[in-house]
C-alpha cells in the first residue's frame, strides 16, 4: 500500500468517527470482541504454524504467550465492558455543592497499533481488543522482521472487519513513517526506547495522545534468604521464555555474595534440565534475525574482551543461541549498557543491598524488577526506594498476564498502561460532566459589594 492509499484508508475511517461514537455502544462492541476471538480460535494451527516459521517458536510458548493471551485479553475486556463503558459519578466539591458530575469514557477515535515482532499476535491483537472495547477504528502496523505472522495477522483481519473498522497495512521503516505523518487521535506503539522516542516525537506534530510500552534493562535480585530452587526456576522461566526476547525479562542478576555459589549451581542445573541441548534444544525459540544473533554475538564478545568470564554456555548455532551465564559485568561493556535481549544473563555478586539499590537508581527506570527474598523487610525496603512499571516478588513476567494490574512502564520504559480497565482507558478520553443543579456561586457575581464581601470572608473563614 503506498502513502496515497494510506492516505485514502486513514480518510475513510476518520470520517466514521462521528458515526461510532453515537452508534458503537455496548452491543456492537462485544460483538466485535466476539469476532475477534472467534477469528483467533478458528486460526489457532496457523498462529503456531506461522510462529514457527518465523521464530522458531515451541508450540507450547505459541499457545501461552500469543494465542491464549488474546483470548483472556477478549474474555476479560467481554465480560466486564458494561462496567467499564459506565459514566462515574463523582462528590461534589465545596465549590461545586449544588452541581452533579461525573466522568464519561468517550471512544479517542482512530487509532494506530505498531506492534513489535517478539510477540507478533499478542502484542498486536491485545492492544487491537482494548480499542475496540473504547469504541474505536484502528489501522494495524504489524512488524516486518515476522513476515508470515504480519500476513496471516492481515489475512484475519480482512476477512474478520470492514475496512472503516479495522485495517492492516504492512510494511518496512517507510510505512511506519507515512503512517506517523498522519493525524491519528491515539497511537499504540510497543518497541524500544528509541523508537519510542522517535514516535513520541511524530505524535507531537499532530498532538495525538501516545501510549508507549517501552521496556530496558529490568534487574532481579537473588537476596540472602531467597529460596534458592524457587529463585532458579523463575528465573530460567523468565529469562530464556522466548529466548529472552520480551520486554520483561530479567536483563542481569544480582546475587548476594552468601549464596552465590549454590545459587549458580542450582541455576545451572534448572538451565540445563529446561535446556539440555543447548542452541539446538527443541524447547528455545530461535533469535529473530541473523543481524539480532550477530548483535548478541557481539555483545559477549566485547564483554570477554574487557574481563568478563563465561559461567555457562549453551553455544550458538546462527540464530539459534543457547542460554549464556556470564560474570565480570563492567561499566564500559556494551552489555551493561544496551538492554540485552536474549538468552545471556549477566552475574553480579553484591554485599550489601545499599549498592544494588544505588546501580539500580542509576540507571533508566526498569519496566519491571525481581526481588527474590524471604525477608519482608528486605523486599519492602527494596521495593519502596526504588521506581519500576512493576514488581515481581519470588516471581519473573507473571504480572504481565494479571489483567487486573495495569502493564506499562516509567519514563524510558513506558508512558502509559495496557491490558484490561488499564488498556480501556488508554484507549478512552475520560471527558467530565457537570450539571447545574441548584448551585449557589452567583451569589458570588460581580458586582462586589458589601454583600459579596461578607460572603467572601465567610468562605475564607470555612476554608481557613
Amino acid at each position: 500500500m503506498d502513502q496515497t492509499e494510506i492516505a485514502t484508508q486513514f480518510a475513510r475511517m476518520k470520517a466514521g468517527n462521528d458515526d461510532r461514537r453515537t452508534g458503537f455502544g455496548l452491543v456492537q462492541r462485544r460483538a466485535a470482541l466476539g469476532d475477534l476471538a472467534s477469528m483467533v480460535r478458528r486460526n489457532e494451527r496457523a498462529i503456531v504454524a506461522a510462529l514457527a516459521a518465523d521464530l522458531g517458536r515451541p508450540e507450547a510458548e505459541a499457545i501461552l504467550m500469543d494465542y491464549l493471551n488474546i483470548l483472556q485479553e477478549i474474555r476479560h475486556a467481554r465480560r466486564h465492558l458494561r462496567r467499564w463503558m459506565r459514566p462515574r459519578r463523582v462528590w461534589p466539591t465545596l465549590a461545586t455543592f449544588g452541581a452533579s458530575a461525573r466522568v464519561d469514557p468517550q471512544p479517542r477515535g482512530t487509532c494506530l497499533i505498531i506492534a513489535p515482532w517478539n510477540l507478533p499476535f499478542h502484542l498486536a491483537l491485545g492492544p487491537l481488543a482494548s480499542c475496540l472495547a473504547a469504541g474505536n477504528a484502528a489501522i494495524l502496523k504489524p512488524s516486518e522482521l515476522t513476515p508470515t505472522c504480519s500476513a496471516l495477522i492481515a489475512r484475519m483481519i480482512a476477512e474478520t472487519f470492514p475496512p472503516e473498522l479495522v485495517t492492516v497495512i504492512e510494511g518496512d521503516k517507510a510505512v511506519a513513517e507515512a503512517l506517523l505523518a498522519l493525524p491519528f487521535d491515539h497511537i499504540f506503539f510497543t518497541g524500544s526506547p528509541a523508537v519510542g522516542k522517535i514516535v513520541m516525537a511524530a505524535a507531537a506534530k499532530t498532538l495525538a495522545s501516545v501510549t508507549l510500552e517501552l521496556g530496558g534493562k529490568s534487574p532481579v535480585i537473588v537476596g540472602p534468604d531467597a529460596d534458592l530452587k524457587q529463585a532458579a526456576d523463575w528465573i530460567t522461566f523468565g529469562k530464556f521464555l522466548n529466548a529472552g526476547q520480551n520486554c520483561i525479562s530479567p536483563d542481569h542478576l544480582y546475587v548476594h555474595a552468601s549464596v552465590k555459589d549454590a545459587f549458580l549451581a542450582t541455576l545451572r542445573a534448572r538451565i540445563t534440565h529446561a535446556y539440555g541441548s543447548g542452541a539446538d534444544s527443541p524447547h528455545l525459540t530461535r533469535i529473530v534475525s541473523p543481524s539480532h544473533a550477530t548483535r548478541l554475538s557481539a555483545l559477549i564478545a566485547d564483554a570477554m574482551e574487557k574481563g568478563a568470564t563465561t559461567i555457562q554456555s549453551n553455544g550458538q548455532s546462527g540464530q539459534s543461541v543457547g542460554p549464556h551465564l556470564m560474570e565480570g559485568l563492567q561499566p564500559e561493556m556494551r552489555m551493561a549498557q544496551e538492554e540485552i535481549f536474549g538468552p545471556v544473563l549477566p552475574v553480579i555478586p553484591f554485599d550489601a543491598i545499599d549498592t544494588v539499590i544505588e546501580a539500580i537508581n542509576a540507571r533508566d527506570k526498569p519496566l519491571a524488577l525481581y526481588i527474590f527474598d524471604r525477608d519482608p523487610a528486605r523486599v519492602e525496603e527494596i521495593t519502596r526506594r526504588t521506581t519500576s512499571g512493576a514488581v515481581g516478588i519470588n516471581l519473573t513476567l507473571l504480572h504481565y498476564t494479571h489483567l487486573n494490574l495495569p502493564f506499562g512502564g516509567v519514563n524510558t520504559s513506558g508512558i502509559g498502561a495496557a491490558h484490561g480497565e488499564a488498556g480501556f482507558r488508554a484507549f478512552s478520553h475520560e471527558r467530565a460532566v457537570m450539571r447545574n443543579r441548584f448551585l449557589l456561586l452567583p451569589l458570588l457575581f460581580p458586582p462586589y459589594g458589601p454583600r459579596v464581601m461578607r460572603l467572601v470572608g465567610l468562605i475564607k473563614r470555612i476554608l481557613g
